[in-house]
């Protein structure tokens, strides 16, 4: 990914293109940055427990995460330029996304953008106070309320685990990471879901899924009483939130599951299903036609 100041580039390992469904592919990075934003640890880094935990987390939520960033940088005005590269042995650390510049190493979402706001790249300029508030908090619900049964939905749910995001992740990790990451990717997802949601009185996983599934759709509905008839959350320009919505959402949206209890409830949402063809068409020029 190249930049028009100072000639850098971010790079990151190809993202698998969601089968019948198209979401945008790439990385984004600000002023004179490279970002990785799906990266394995280096053979011998010695890893701990935790930071091989961190990891698998942070690849599994690469598809929001990549998804997300490039939304950002589009509303932004970044001008950058996507070089992708096939190497997930590429990196030494476990934290991903991690933005690299000349003078910087950046890691951590929150993190990346406020160094993109930095760089004269805001989406946000014109938000009122009260507005910048109203972004914290349907992040942290998108974050409690949401995340969660996007995760089951990718990586625990069996028949989409198996048919979709399996394979899809396995055709682009090399051998014999293939075999063995998309396996521990699964687990991690469902090890953070009952972690943070197998709480009394939900003892049962059976009990947590469906907890969560109700929580996501409340979420959903939420984000689509918010959003009511604008074409964005705060008007008629693109903001932060309508990047992490975007990037919540697009993924789930696009991909064709076999098993559809959230993305079914997700296309009942009309503006919400609205909201993501119109980014797709006017950022990414992907047509609707194309999910």
């Amino acid at each position: 990914m190249h930049s028009s100041r100072g000639g850098a580039r971010a790079l990151c390992t190809p993202t698998p293109r969601p089968l019948g469904g198209q979401v945008p592919e790439g990385c984004v990075a600000g002023a004179r940055p490279r970002q990785d934003l799906w990266r394995a640890p280096a053979r011998g880094s010695g890893l701990s427990a935790v930071d091989s935990a961190r990891w698998h987390r942070a690849l599994s939520l690469n598809v929001l995460l990549q998804t997300l960033f490039q939304a950002y940088a589009k509303f932004s005005g970044a001008p950058l330029k996507v070089s992708v590269v096939d190497n997930t042995w590429r990196g030494s650390r476990g934290d991903v996304p991690i933005l690299t510049t000349e003078d910087h190493i950046v890691s951590q979402p929150a993190k990346i953008l406020n160094f993109l706001r930095k760089q004269k790249y805001n989406a946000d300029y014109e938000l009122s106070a009260k507005q910048g508030a109203d972004t914290l908090a349907y992040i942290a619900l998108l974050e409690e309320k949401l995340l969660p049964a996007v995760l089951h939905t990718f990586w625990v749910e069996s028949d989409n685990y198996f048919t979709v995001t399996k394979p899809w992740f396995a055709s682009r990790i090399p051998f014999p990471l293939s075999l063995i990451l998309p396996g521990r990717m699964s687990k991690g997802a469902l090890n953070r879901i009952i972690l943070t949601r197998g709480e009394p009185p939900l003892y049962h996983l059976r009990e947590v899924e469906a907890q969560i599934y109700r929580d996501a759709k409340e979420c959903l509905n939420l984000l689509s009483n918010r959003l009511g008839t604008s074409q964005f959350f705060f008007g008629d320009s693109p903001s932060t939130l309508d990047a992490y919505v975007f990037g919540f959402l697009a993924p789930l949206y696009k991909v064709r599951f076999p098993k559809v209890q959230l993305q079914e409830h997700l296309k009942q949402l009309s503006n919400l299903c609205r909201f993501c063809d119109d980014i797709l068409n006017t950022y990414f020029r992907l047509s609707v036609g194309d999910g």
